[in-house]
Order: C-alpha cells, then structure tokens, then sequence
C-alpha cells in the first residue's frame, strides 16, 4: 500500500470515528432532555429527535467494515463502547468480535448474554470460532459445538487442540481441492458452480483419492494452458507446505521470504488438513509484534486504553515491582559515595549522563539481538561472536562520545583529570551495556523464554547501577 493510500485510509477511518463520536454526543444530549422534560409534547418530540440520531449512528455502523467497526470501539470509552455494540446487528457481532484487542473483546463478551454469544459464534467458521473460543463461557462453546455439523465440530476440535504459536491454530479449512486426474475443463465447470471462492485463493490444492496432497495448480498454470490438459501435467509438484506443528513464526518467515498467500498444511501422511493464508500470517506478526513491545516495556498483556484503573495496575505492577528494587539499588550504590559527592558537587550533575547513555546503548543491542533471534537469525554458538562484534562496537562510541563527554566536563569544571574519569567511565559502562544486552536475550532464550519479555526493564537497571557504580568509583580512586 503506497503512503498516499495509507493516508487516506487512516483520514477515512479518523472521520468515521469522529462521526459516531459526533452522533454519541447528540444521543447523550437528548437523553439528558429527556430527563429534564416535564411537558408531555416536548417529551415526544425529543424521543423522536433521539430515535433519529440511534437510526443515523446504525446506518453509519453498517457502512462499515467489521475491522473500522472494531476500530471505533477501540476508540470508545466503556460507556459509548458498549452504546454502540448494542447497535451493530446481530450478523456482524462474530466478525467484529474477532477485529477487536482482547482486552476490548472481554469487556464487549461481558455484556452479552449466553444466546447474544451462541448467535454470534454460530455465524463464524470453524477456524474462526477456534481463535474465539479462549475468550467464551465454557457453557457457549458447548452448546456451539453441539450444533456445528460433524465435520465442522472436527475441524474445531482440530483448531483449538494445537497452541497459539503453532501452524494448526493459524491454518482454516475453507480450500478448493482437485483431482490429479482430471482436464482443466473439468476444474474450470466446478469452479463455476461456486458463488464465491474462498478468499486469498491463488492455487488449487491437488489430491489423490484418499486426500493426498500431490502438488498445487496456480490460477495463472490454470487459465493459460489448453482446456484438454490434464492437472497432473502442468500442477506444480515442488512447493512449500506446512505441518500444523510447524513454528507459526517459521510459517511467517517463509511468507515473508517467498511472497506466497496460501499453502496447504498436510499431517504425517502428507494428507491435506487445512491451508495458511497471508492475511492470517500478517495478523500474527502484528500481534506478536504488539506483544514484543509490551513485552520490552514489562507489560503483561495488551490493555484496553479505557480499562478500568485497577485493571490497568494489575498489568503493569509486575516490572514497577521490579523497576522499583532496581532503582532502591541504584540509590544504594549512591548512598555508598555520598562522602564524594559531597567533596565533589560535579559529579552528581555528571553522573545521570553516564548512566543514561549507557542504558540507551544496551536498548540498542538488546533489540538488535532479540529482532534477530524472532527472524531466526541467531544459534546459540553465535553468542560469542556477537559479543565480541557489539563490544567493538561500544568500544569504539565509549571512546568517541567519552571523549567529547570528557572535553566538556574539563571545559565545565576546569578538570582534566575529571574530563579523563567521565571518558573511561563512559567507555566501561557502554561495554557493560553490550555485555548484557547480549547475554540477557540469548540466554532467555535457550532457556526457551521470550527474550523480550522485561529486557529493556532489566537492561537499564544493569547500567544504571553499573554507571554508577563504575562512574563514583573511578572518580573516588582518582580525583579524591
């Protein structure tokens, strides 16, 4: 999408949700007049002005798409979030239950009843109902389940039996198939006797009779060969295809590698399951790159930007917990050089410089190295040579920007050997920076954890402490 389109888009989107607000507002409005009205005429005039106002904010509701739906409810406080969910009809409830943030989700789920969530969960497919599933009473899913046909109950089954990170969860089952055996004349009348093919279909999946997979036939294979060919002739028999235990992010890396939209998922017999589409890959990078963020930041989960206050402590106390003891600890290595200090003002004005900059150079390397981790560009043997290549790397900025650090602290306080002590402290607490911003990533990962999971917390309470620490240090043993 070019940045003019993108743009456009994001206006478009940005005038839909300043016309619901708009519309939200005349709607609370009327309702606050109707509480003041005493005179029955007037009373009916306003019950009609406000009807008017819920009909133009429905009729705006279903000229949009389920995501700009989603969007807007995003973008709503609780109250109007819900004023407008009781307006999308009936339909489009599973759709843009599946657009929405899952802290946004939990709050639309609890005001529905049993029968508003059983209607809106029959609506969707089974890989669909699957992704929903997680965040619907127990009692809904059964009675769901109980009314899918078999074969949707188990694909579901199916669906919900592998992990979030895994290809199963990812794959659906809506996919054209074809005999090997047939003409493309043949594959052309079937086409023609579906109303609509299911989206993001750029190949025919090829079986055998018992559903094994063969190869895969492109639409453009399909439509510029000869009628009388048979699919076993032109099908394309070296392609990609995906086990539903498969690495989700494997999955997206090979997307991303061979710009593909669709391949087939096949079991250990290599029987055909389901099938990966690129829309669904793209939703999985954006939610684990959502998560990563968060992660870094030491948030627990996404969270719903009008969430209740004690929602919002619950997820983020963790990490200030953390933050907290790191900070005590950096306080303490102060306190132990308070005598310093006191002897020599300069360095508590200094001081904050060598931390700070030693905590935006560890970022840099830890999110360079958990970038290449989740593209599955570093091994566990790699360790060391990186280390040595980001300290070389520090080395070379501690000893740049030290020394010009240095050169203005001897300007500053009329100190050579003060500007010398902020050079080599500099220097040591960027090596320190790149020590750990390596270190922490590749070892949470071998002990297979999320290596962004806290790393920027973690990351500047080292080189706070650190800096400090090396800073007082170097300055106690040398200009005292």
């Amino acid at each position: 999408m070019s940045e003019e389109l993108r743009h456009a888009d994001a206006e478009a989107l940005q005038e839909s949700l300043t016309v619901v607000q708009t519309l939200l507002a005349r709607h609370k409005l009327v309702e606050e007049l109707l509480r003041k009205q005493d005179m029955p005429r007037q009373e009916l005039v306003a019950s009609m002005v406000h009807r008017q106002h819920l009909t133009e904010l429905r009729q705006k509701l279903e000229q949009m798409h389920p995501a700009d739906v989603a969007y807007v409810l995003e973008a709503l406080p609780l109250e109007d979030r819900l004023t407008v969910w009781d307006l999308v009809k009936a339909e489009r409830d599973g759709e843009i239950l599946l657009e929405v943030s899952d802290a946004v989700r939990e709050t639309l789920i609890a005001h529905m009843d049993s029968e508003e969530l059983v209607a809106a969960a029959e609506t969707l497919d089974a890989d669909e109902l699957a992704d929903l599933a997680p965040d619907l009473p127990h009692e809904v899913i059964q009675d769901v389940f109980q009314a899918l046909p078999v074969e949707e109950r188990e694909q579901l089954r199916s669906a919900m039996s592998y992990p979030e990170d895994a290809v199963g969860a990812l794959m659906d089952f809506d996919m054209v198939t074809v005999r090997e055996d047939v003409t493309l004349e043949v594959v052309l009348r079937y086409l023609r006797r579906f109303d609509e093919l299911p989206d993001h279909t750029d190949q025919l999946f090829v079986i055998d009779r018992e559903g094994l997979l063969k190869g895969v036939l492109p639409f453009n294979r399909l439509l510029v060969n000869d009628q009388d060919v048979e699919v076993h002739t032109i099908m394309v028999s070296d392609f990609i295809k995906l086990h539903p235990d498969d690495a989700a992010e494997e999955v997206a890396q090979a997307f991303e590698r061979y710009d593909l939209v669709s391949a087939p998922v096949v079991d250990s017999h290599d029987k055909l399951v389901g099938r990966v589409t690129v829309n669904t890959v793209v939703d999985f990078i954006r939610e684990e790159s959502d998560s990563e963020l968060l992660a870094q930041a030491g948030l627990r989960e996404e969270e719903d930007i009008f969430a209740s206050v004690w929602n919002s402590v619950k997820n983020r106390w963790t990490w200030l917990a953390i933050n907290l003891v790191t900070a005590f600890i950096a306080s303490r290595v102060i306190g132990a050089f308070e005598g310093s200090i006191e002897k020599l003002v300069a360095l508590a004005a200094l001081m904050p410089i060598v931390a700070g900059i030693g905590g935006n150079s560890g970022n840099q390397t830890i999110t360079m190295i958990v970038r290449a981790i989740a593209l599955g560009q570093i091994q566990p043997e790699s360790a060391r040579r990186l280390l040595h290549k980001e300290l070389g790397v520090s080395l070379i900025n501690g000893l740049v920007w030290g020394g010009l650090l240095g050169v203005v602290a001897w300007w500053l306080y009329g100190s050579v050997h003060l500007g010398m002590v902020m050079t080599a402290a500099m220097t040591l607490n960027l090596l320190l920076a790149a020590t750990v911003g390596v270190i922490i990533p590749m070892t949470m990962h071998r002990l297979g954890r999320d290596p962004a999971v806290g790393s920027s917390v973690m990351i500047t309470a080292v080189t706070d402490s650190g800096g400090f620490f090396i800073f007082l240090g170097l300055a106690t043993l040398f200009l005292l």
